[in-house]
């Protein structure tokens, strides 16, 4: 399989490094001064001006190298599934941007058919899982080196929700402390950015990774869960994020038909289990309000 635009991907690479560094500084001296972990009016203005202090990049290498780790992981659970199979498809494209996590995700192309229900779900289940396994040593690090620190995520211009799996860590490393008075270290941020990310691969809908399972698993039925899904996301928007009214509108206009798959022989008893596995992380990643007002799941 020849790699094309090599430089392409590693350029992205390195600018993505640098911008989730830019952001990891700014995360990190909050979090040195007990300072909520983002302030809109003043965290983004950091991209203006960091060359100012340089040096000061290094401080953002946990939270950078940890989120493009997870990210990578994902993306390369699909690319090496893509060459077991002699499947076409791309390296790994990172996104670099301007943002409060300093990246917009990565995403790989696959350029030629996928013609086995085998064969796709073996490529879509790849990412989840391998990220899945990478975030979670994040997570614990992450917090081992967190603080308690009363109210501290209701505070700021952004206030982030607790994914089941954080929580369930948070018993465990912090007993009888309440989620919102635990301040994430930023290597714990990256890491609960990288359960944010798996939750939204693995919405059962269409084109997704969780839509390549879903078929891979139900065949035909699984367009009217998709749609069922889609629907499911309208109320999720109004009552709890209204970022899902967005990703309502996205997945229906372009992530909501799955290519024709051809052979559709039975995956088998193990691929079924690990589709219940797929689900297992998809309940441990999922919130109904991640971002917005601080309400947990």
């Amino acid at each position: 399989m020849p790699i094309r635009r090599l430089w392409l991907h590693i350029l992205l690479l390195a600018l993505t490094v640098l911008t989730t560094s830019i952001i990891g500084s700014r995360m990190q001296a909050n979090f040195a001064r007990d300072l909520p972990a983002f302030d809109l009016e003043n965290d983004l203005g950091v991209f203006l001006t960091f060359w100012r202090h340089p040096a000061a990049l290094l401080s953002g290498l946990p939270f950078s190298l940890t989120l493009v780790t997870i990210l990578l992981a994902h993306e390369c659970g699909h690319y090496l599934a893509c060459v077991y199979y002699g499947v076409d498809a791309t390296l790994p494209f990172f996104i670099p941007a301007p943002t409060p996590i300093g990246t917009m995700g990565a995403f790989i192309r696959i350029r030629s058919a996928i013609y086995s229900k085998r064969i796709l779900f073996d490529i879509g289940i790849a990412g989840p899982i391998a990220g899945f396994v990478f975030l979670l040593p994040a997570l614990g690090v992450g917090l081992a080196f967190s603080k308690v620190l009363p109210g501290i995520e209701h505070q700021g211009s952004l206030t982030f929700g607790v994914p089941p799996i954080l929580w369930l860590l948070e018993k465990v490393i912090f007993p009888g402390v309440n989620p919102a008075d635990v301040y994430l270290h930023p290597i714990a941020r990256a890491g609960w950015v990288g359960v944010f990310a798996t939750a939204l691969n693995l919405l059962p809908v269409g084109q997704l990774d969780g839509g390549h399972v879903l078929y891979a698993v139900m065949g035909e039925k699984h367009r009217w869960i998709s749609r069922a899904f889609i629907l499911l996301l309208i109320p999720g928007g109004l009552f709890f994020w209204s970022g899902w009214l967005m990703w309502a509108a996205v997945l229906f206009l372009f992530a909501r038909r799955h290519p024709a798959i051809y052979d559709l022989s039975d995956i088998g008893r193990g691929r079924v289990r690990l589709a219940v596995v797929a689900l297992a992380i998809f309940l441990l990643s999922f919130m109904l309000s991640p971002i917005g007002d601080g309400s947990f799941f």
